[in-house]
């Protein structure tokens, strides 16, 4: 039976499920693959005393997937469904006025992620290219996923790419792994990410929560559709969807409101009291955190895309299908309307008094969104933008492939100062844990998937204590010889 391979495929007509799971044998190791249908999935390998106890547990995890409906198949047969590409117009600005955009980076695709802090601007876009900038406009670096990015998240220093093909990459090193493999029947619309807890909106109206080991917690479906909207913190989740704005509670997914919002949520935001919905209505509406209740609303002229606030909600910016922007004071009164000339805005994120987009023509924009440059603006003097080129020799970074990813990863002859972590079989798992002094022995370190081998040494520059009761990874990893 030593090299056995048994293939499932679970395919749904109503398109809930359409995915694979594929067992090898060879002697004492078992090897699972899974994913989409068509798509090359994920890999896991196991290792047991014997060949018998090997082939016992291929047996039961076979047994179990049948049970939920899995059947043999032949791989090739059934052709791979397309994952949802959000459908989105941009029509002409109707704005009097252009913006003060002061720089533009082209893309060359439809561009949905973005993450601005202190350090460098992140923009991603349909073609599965990452890009970082600095706050002047110089592109940095470059990464290359395997598909469309959907929305880029970060979590205190770490970044994340959800990506059309069911995955979401950490960024926060040279060679991106895959963190978090999103289920192959969960199309992902949008993603956030608290203290290591993964939180997942999906075309049908889902949310679903993950927590730091890639496992399932608990999921949810909302009333409505399209949840284009997720944010979280300490209180509650907050889940944006056709039929409004649900608040589920993190521990659990208890339903604490409920608000009917003026249209079909676009796009959310949030601050420490609110959250901010952005709807097909042509309006963004502030809901307090706490009891749901629309405090105010902030009225646009076409389908709202995208919004965003300065600190504290001060200041509240939207983006609509009509490739303008505004800006409303806290209680709702517009303070100005202006056309960017750069497609409608996806998404948005404000720092420092600059308002950076990311837009149907794949550009990543900075407008100075100084209260100076906007009313010279609005008097019709503009800075002339600068149109940023990317370095034709700027690296790229992909990420290791699954089968591989091992024999990717950097060797390290000795410690060199970092961390030693282990790879460590538990049960059907393979956990990884701290070898070097100073740490809690009985936390888990979250880690790449893909590179987990049981009795595999790592070298890490740092792990950091999670609020959950794990390790994160900081810096690159090395593999330790």
């Amino acid at each position: 039976m030593a090299g056995e391979t048994t293939y499932l495929e679970l395919s749904q007509e109503d398109g809930a499920a359409h995915k694979f799971y594929e067992v090898t044998v060879d002697g004492v190791a078992v090897t699972v693959r899974y994913g989409r249908i068509g798509a090359d999935g994920q890999l896991q390998s196991s290792s047991f005393p014997t060949a018998d106890k090997a082939r016992a547990a291929a047996a039961k995890k076979i047994g179990e997937k049948v049970r939920k409906g899995y059947a043999p198949a032949v791989r090739g047969q059934r052709a791979a469904r397309s994952v949802t590409r959000r459908q989105v117009t941009s029509a002409p600005s109707t704005a009097r006025a252009v913006a003060p955009v002061l720089w533009r980076f082209r893309t060359g695709s439809s561009a949905f992620g973005i993450h601005v802090d202190e350090d460098r601007c992140w923009v991603g876009n349909q073609a599965g290219d990452v890009y970082t900038l600095s706050h002047g406009g110089e592109v940095l670096a470059r990464y290359s996923l395997p598909d469309g990015v959907k929305c880029l998240v970060a979590d205190e220093f770490w970044i994340y790419a959800g990506c059309d093909d069911g995955t979401v990459y950490d960024l926060s090193s040279k060679v991106p792994f895959g963190a978090y493999d999103i289920a192959a029947d969960v199309d992902i619309f949008w993603l956030d990410i608290r203290e290591g807890v993964l939180n997942v909106s999906d075309r049908s109206g889902g949310l679903t929560v993950i927590d730091h080991e890639d496992e399932f917690q608990w999921s949810r479906r909302s009333a409505g559709d399209s949840a284009w909207m997720v944010r979280a913190d300490g209180r509650a989740v907050y889940h944006g969807h056709s039929s409004g704005v649900t608040a589920y509670a993190p521990d659990g997914g208890r339903e604490l409101w409920h608000t009917d919002t003026d249209g079909g949520v676009l796009f959310g935001w949030q601050e420490e009291h609110a959250v901010y919905a952005g709807t097909g209505r042509k309006v963004v509406q502030r809901l307090s955190k706490a009891t749901g209740a629309v405090e105010a609303s902030y009225r646009c002229d076409a389908a709202v895309y995208s919004c965003a606030t300065s600190p504290d909600g001060r200041h509240v910016f939207a983006g609509d299908l009509a490739s303008s922007v505004y800006c409303f004071d806290a209680d709702g009164r517009r303070l100005w309307k202006l056309g960017t000339g750069s497609g409608s805005a996806l998404s948005m994120q404000y720092l420092d008094e600059r308002l950076y987009l990311v837009t149907t023509d794949g550009s990543l924009v900075c407008v100075d969104a100084s209260e100076q440059a906007i009313a010279a603006a609005q008097q019709g003097s503009v800075p002339a933008a600068v149109d940023v080129k990317s370095a034709a020799a700027l690296p790229v970074y992909t990420p290791a492939a699954s089968a591989s990813a091992v024999a990717t990863v950097r060797e390290a002859a000795a410690p060199a100062g970092g961390v030693v972590v282990e790879c460590v079989q538990q049960g059907g798992r393979i956990r990884v844990q701290v070898v070097s002094g100073g740490f809690e022995p009985s936390w888990n370190v979250q880690f790449p998937r893909g590179i987990r081998e049981p009795g595999t040494r790592y070298v890490v520059d740092g792990l950091h204590a999670a609020s959950g009761g794990f390790y994160r990874v900081r810096g690159e990893i090395r593999r330790l010889v």
